[in-house]
């Protein structure tokens, strides 16, 4: 068979599923025949040692060997070795019914590349989740999922999902472990996908042994990715509220001291605002890199608002800014020197001198920042000709 004549595969990652992959593929097999689809039922086997192989080959299915251990390494895999035109994935443990894919098949007809479960809209049975997945782990990760990235998805991490094989190929997954559930979801949102969601039942699994999942590790790994795939709000908005605290408070210290009610501020806060500031900066720096630096390797969208910057921007024109700045901590620093040796160089007011010297020292730091991350940036070459048009965020 081919992807010409062949609509589904239903694909199953397999690591030692013995006790439980039969039941999974009678159920998936159960409903092709029942809603007459040309389909498959694709075993992505990891590298099991209890035989599950052959087991799944006697019920009826056909079994991918991937070498590459891991959750989305066998995916990956699988979705490569498919031949259906539509792919629903699902874990082989039996805690879908793979005998009720009526809804996915109905909203992969209707054109969305991307339709996903939702365990908390169709119900979670008793003892299918621990507490902690279900009230903590997923819950929070779906709502920074949906935050940092604008998706209406509300359950990132369910296992069973349907999409459309050419459009996901077209993404470029990569995550090699648990983390591939993000991912899909997040560069599906970023390409402007018309996601569409399904309410799910989750059945606790029929396994004697642990499952493969560790939960703090691949919750990590899940907020990692999320985290890294968001310059914006790991870097840049940090970076802003940084920035502006710390020059707000640094240009009223510099002024004199703040007393609020009972509370007196000086030059200790002044040298505290003055490093958030340069942080701030860093952040903001760092952003712009990421941002580029993805944008090159594919992997990050292409912002109108960095595309705009990126209109503007050149190596002269950040080594000016930085040169500039660099310029005024410079002066203040000749002005301090200047009361020193008006004072003979002999000791003089600590208080009076600092609120000089910290900011000089500030200016100066930040001017050489935005003067070498200019020539990174302009290394990273990432020209606004050269851009992709066209993208949703």
């Amino acid at each position: 068979m081919t992807t010409e004549n062949l609509e589904l595969t239903i694909l199953m990652p397999c690591l030692n599923e013995a006790e439980t992959v039969v039941a999974c593929i009678e159920k998936a097999r159960k409903f092709l025949s029942r809603a007459d689809i040309c389909g498959e039922v694709l075993i992505a086997d990891n590298g099991s040692t209890d035989g599950s192989q052959q087991l799944a080959i006697d019920a009826g299915a056909r079994v991918a060997p991937i070498p590459a251990r891991g959750y989305g390494a066998a995916l990956l895999g699988g979705i490569a070795a498919a031949r259906g035109r539509y792919i629903i994935m699902g874990d082989a443990d039996d805690s879908y019914d793979f005998s009720s894919l009526d809804a996915f098949v109905a909203k992969l007809r209707e054109g969305h590349p991307l339709v996903m479960g939702n365990r908390f809209a169709g119900g979670i049975m008793p003892g299918a989740m621990p507490p902690l997945h279900r009230y903590l782990g997923n819950p929070v990760l779906s709502f920074i999922g949906r935050l940092l990235f604008r998706s209406p998805i509300g359950d990132f991490h369910c296992g069973l999902r349907g999409f459309d094989r050419s459009a996901i190929l077209k993404l470029g997954l990569a995550s090699p472990g648990m983390e591939f559930a993000s991912e899909m979801i997040v560069k599906a949102t970023l390409a402007g996908y018309n996601v569409a969601e399904v309410p799910t039942i989750l059945h606790p699994d029929g396994r004697s042994r642990p499952p493969h999942l560790r939960s703090w590790r691949d919750g990590w790994r899940h907020l990692r990715f999320l985290l890294m795939m968001s310059p914006r709000w790991l870097l840049l908005y940090p970076g802003c509220v940084l920035l502006g605290l710390g020059l707000l408070g640094g240009l009223r210290l510099s002024i004199g001291p703040l007393r609020i009610g009972g509370v007196g501020f000086d030059i200790h806060t002044l040298l505290y605002a003055a490093g958030a500031s340069i942080l701030g900066l860093q952040l903001v720096l760092f952003s712009l890199l990421a941002r580029a630096i993805g944008c090159v390797k594919g992997v990050l969208p292409i912002t109108e608002s960095f595309r705009k910057f990126m209109r503007v921007f050149t190596l002269e024109k950040g080594i000016t800014v930085g040169l500039a700045i660099m310029a005024l901590g410079i002066a203040a620093a000749v002005y301090s020197v200047q009361i020193w040796v008006s004072a003979h160089l002999s000791a003089i007011d600590p208080q009076s001198m600092m609120r000089i010297a910290i900011p000089s020292v500030a200016l100066m730091v930040a001017g050489a920042e935005i003067l070498f991350a200019s020539f990174v940036l302009s290394f990273i070459d990432v020209r606004a000709e050269r851009l992709p048009a066209g993208d949703r965020r």
